[in-house]
């Protein structure tokens, strides 16, 4: 009798994390796509005889629909079912780099960009929500763990995988092959993700409206924030940041637009008590700060090997390989360690990238020319533990005391902050670098400024972690064992 019960008990846990592991393939390449065609754009402007502006787009473009669908394609997966919405996601991301791979032309390549990201943004918040819906406690916390493995690797390992596929394809069409390949992949996580994802419930009880006034406040305050971000290399002059005090007066409005949903009853786009759980404000916020320091690294440092150096596509993406395991590393390790140590584990995690990065500076001062790639790469596997041990526990800590029909809402919020930090980061970090080198043209020294803005990002973080820390041992919280169990998954009904 006891044999009976445990084979489904067992069965069923299976069935999770084989879903689980159809979520961090599909995150792993759309969050991938956001990286790995940084190396591929000489390829595309050789091979479609693209402008810079053209260029720019397909990078910034896929950044902004990113982080335009966030928010609600989370709400949408809450109340109509995070199954439908990821399939709906992940089919979409298929086509649409396919696409992007036959694009006759860099008007056409930039349109079907265009897509993609939004297509990355809807799948997003669908595996943070199905993440609380399948998982709690200590098990929520691994899958966490595994899902801050794949923000850290992907966003390192992109570099390498262009550099390999225009190695292996040619630099004329070389660029194609970086969206043929999420074909395969796509296919076969599609398949798998029908057969494996359990139902969401939708919505309970009461009817829940689209908000689309919501929609709109909240998409065209972020559209004014990032895009002065985004495009901040390319449009010369000052006049862009007048698109700043327009999104705040936006994102103001759309706040009290959402306060005021709440109180006539109606069910708001973003359900702001959320923001009443100190756990899920301040993740947030580190999020955002932390984000605007560490995807930064990448970015000044691979121009460094190409422009000051002379690395080709492939070496310069070989040479951030130490991050990307040590991400997987520190993530793994800090999902297992997270319930036990909380808060801690970020304070730590970001003391290990700003000693990291500092030490990176280090060497390429002692290192000059070409072997300072080696000499920073003990530096970099440093720098990556720590950021896995900060993403990863950061994540879960945020989100873990969500209430499970919220989840995808949160979910795309917490995204969104990391969009929105990113495009901050480069933004303030490309200036200090690109400023250095047209005043002085010394790339060294320019990558060291640069990333010594980049610690300066991370150390507002760690006041903010310090800060939170102290907090909590003054005012302590439950464990998180105790949070908000996961709802019942809809079962589609028996026809026997």
């Amino acid at each position: 009798m006891t044999t009976v019960q445990t084979r489904p008990a067992d069965a069923g846990d299976r069935r999770r994390w084989q879903a689980l592991a159809v979520c961090l393939v599909a995150g792993f390449m759309t969050l991938l796509d956001s990286s790995i065609v940084n190396v591929a754009l000489p390829s595309m402007e050789r091979g479609l005889g693209a402008d810079a502006a053209d260029v720019s787009w397909v990078v910034s473009g896929y950044a902004l629909t990113f982080g335009l669908a966030l928010v609600p394609a989370g709400r949408l997966g809450d109340v109509r079912g995070r199954r439908a919405a990821f399939l709906f996601g992940l089919a979409l991301f298929t086509v649409t780099s396919v696409a992007c791979g036959l694009a006759p032309s860099s008007g056409w390549l930039v349109v079907f960009r265009l897509l993609q990201g939004a297509a990355s943004g809807i799948v997003a918040p669908q595996t943070t929500g199905l993440i609380q819906q399948m998982f709690q406690g200590a098990d929520r916390a691994r899958a966490f763990g595994m899902l801050g493995s794949v923000v850290g690797i992907s966003t390192a390992v992109g570099p390498p995988a262009g550099g390999l596929l225009i190695q292996a394809f040619g630099v004329d069409d070389g660029w194609r092959w970086v969206f043929y390949v999420n074909l395969p992949i796509g296919v076969a996580a599609f398949c798998a993700a029908l057969r494996l994802l359990p139902r969401t419930p939708v919505a309970e009880k009461r009817r829940e409206g689209a908000d689309l006034t919501g929609v709109l406040l909240l998409g065209a305050g972020v559209l004014a924030l990032m895009l002065p971000l985004v495009q901040e290399q390319q449009w010369t002059g000052r006049t862009k940041w007048a698109l700043m005090p327009v999104a705040a007066l936006l994102l103001a409005a759309f706040w009290r637009w959402e306060r005021r949903q709440g109180k006539r009853g109606n069910d708001p786009l973003i359900d702001l008590d959320l923001f009443s759980l100190r756990s899920f404000t301040l993740g947030v916020l580190l999020n955002l700060v932390y984000f605007g320091g560490f995807t930064t690294v990448f970015f000044v440092y691979t121009l460094y090997l190409q422009n000051g150096l002379g690395y080709g596509a492939l070496a310069a993406g070989l040479a951030s390989l130490p991050f990307a395991i040590g991400s997987a590393v520190g993530a793994a390790l800090g999902g297992r360690l997270v319930v036990r140590h909380g808060r801690k584990l970020v304070v730590v995690g970001l003391v290990g990238v700003a000693v990291g990065l500092l030490a990176v500076i280090g060497a390429v001062q002692l290192v000059q020319g070409p072997g300072a790639a080696w000499a920073a790469a003990l530096p970099l596997l440093l720098a990556g533990v720590g950021s896995g041990v900060t993403i990863s526990p950061n994540t879960t800590l945020t989100l873990t005391r969500v209430p499970v029909r919220r989840a995808g809402a949160a979910g795309g919020i917490l995204v969104t902050a990391q969009r929105i930090g990113s495009a901050a980061g480069i933004a303030a970090v490309g200036a200090v670098y690109f400023a250095h080198l047209a005043n002085h043209g010394t790339s060294t020294r320019a990558l060291q400024l640069g990333l010594l803005t980049a610690v300066g990002i991370i150390l507002v973080a760690l006041v903010l972690a310090v800060a939170d820390l102290r907090e909590r041992q003054a005012h302590p919280e439950p464990p998180m064992g105790d949070g908000p169990a996961p709802e019942p998954v809809e079962r589609t009904p028996s026809k026997a």
